[in-house]
């Protein structure tokens, strides 16, 4: 029986994948956002953004006038014509941006007022109400909210910082929106704080996740529902390192624990569950791994190389370095 189970694990592993996907740009790509199982936005380096509406077969890459110092490490998907842009730099770098007619017009937002800040992630519940995570500035974290569609923000009363924590703006995934008004966001201190009110409130907890490094720590988190969640990370200067990049929480993020199983294979800066097949995957600059089991034990099944990846009605897409785009989809 143990054989049986052991054949169709290994079956199941080998038949998922992720297909290259011509996308136009060789800028690096950090942000993806998924819709349906045909349209979906990207962005990344030199001001650039993507978007494709027939699956991915064609994907049409652009950029922002002027703005080619920007690097838009977060997209936000609203509809198939309308999304919004996040951009991450010290001081005025970070910014906002919106289009409502498919790429063809970006509005400026918003402008980090604060010369030290730096945004790293933004969400949003639905189309007027979104959250928007900074570094700290003054030893708090900056969250600001939104309640029409990312045209103001208002900043909320955040929680203190550790000494040097931070966030990882590597793949706008570090921030987890749920519901209406909950959300989640992971630290390079190991930290997950968890907020009920829309961002209004936050409590925090602690991970086994390594915190050894500048450049370790938690960067991402994910749900699939109000209870289960799992954060990955690692050190990614250390690609290949598997120590205590993952933990996994059953009580909605207020404790967390290392599996009893296989770690994901390496540093990994993006995770998601995929709640039609009720797996999860994991991915980073080393690969990508799937869990069957919940997240308690994982195996690799792709060596690519990405930095994001987003889900819906049953596909995907990860991006990563010099335009990478590869398309994932139920076998």
């Amino acid at each position: 029986m143990k054989f049986a189970i052991a054949i169709f694990f290994a079956a199941m592993v080998s038949a998922q994948s992720w297909t290259p996907q011509e996308s136009g740009t060789t800028a690096s790509l950090r942000g993806v956002s998924a819709i349906s199982a045909t349209v979906a936005w990207a962005s990344g380096t030199d001001g650039t953004y993507l978007r494709t509406k027939d699956g991915g077969a064609h994907w049409k890459a652009g950029k922002l006038p002027g703005v080619s110092d920007l690097d838009f490490r977060a997209i936000q998907a609203i509809d198939e014509n309308t999304a919004v842009l996040l951009s991450a730099g010290t001081g005025e770098k970070s910014r906002v941006y919106k289009t409502g007619d498919g790429g063809e017009h970006w509005e400026l937002f918003y402008t980090n007022p604060d010369p030290r800040g730096f945004f790293d992630a933004i969400g949003f519940w639905d189309a007027a109400h979104g959250i928007l995570l900074g570094d700290p500035v003054k030893g708090h974290f900056v969250v600001m909210t939104t309640s029409d569609g990312g045209a103001t923000w208002k900043r909320q009363k955040a929680p203190s910082a550790l000494s040097d924590e931070g966030a990882f703006a590597a793949s706008n995934t570090c921030l987890f929106v749920h519901g209406t008004r909950e959300a989640w966001f992971g630290t390079g201190g190991a930290r997950v704080f968890h907020s009920e009110d829309g961002g209004e409130t936050w409590s925090a907890a602690k991970t086994p996740i390594r915190k050894d490094s500048s450049s370790a720590g938690i960067f991402s988190i994910g749900f699939a529902n109000k209870l289960h969640g799992i954060a990955v990370g690692g050190d990614y200067n250390k690609p290949a390192e598997s120590t205590v990049n993952i933990a996994i929480s059953a009580d909605g993020g207020k404790t967390w624990s290392a599996p009893s199983g296989n770690p994901p294979n390496g540093y990994r800066s993006a995770v998601a569950y995929l709640p039609g097949l009720k797996i999860w995957i994991a991915t980073g600059t080393s690969g990508s791994d799937i869990s069957f089991d919940g997240g308690n034990t994982w195996k690799q099944f792709d060596s690519a190389s990405f930095n994001a990846m987003s889900f819906a009605s049953g596909a995907g897409w990860a991006v990563g370095p010099k335009g990478a785009i590869a398309k994932w989809q139920k076998p």
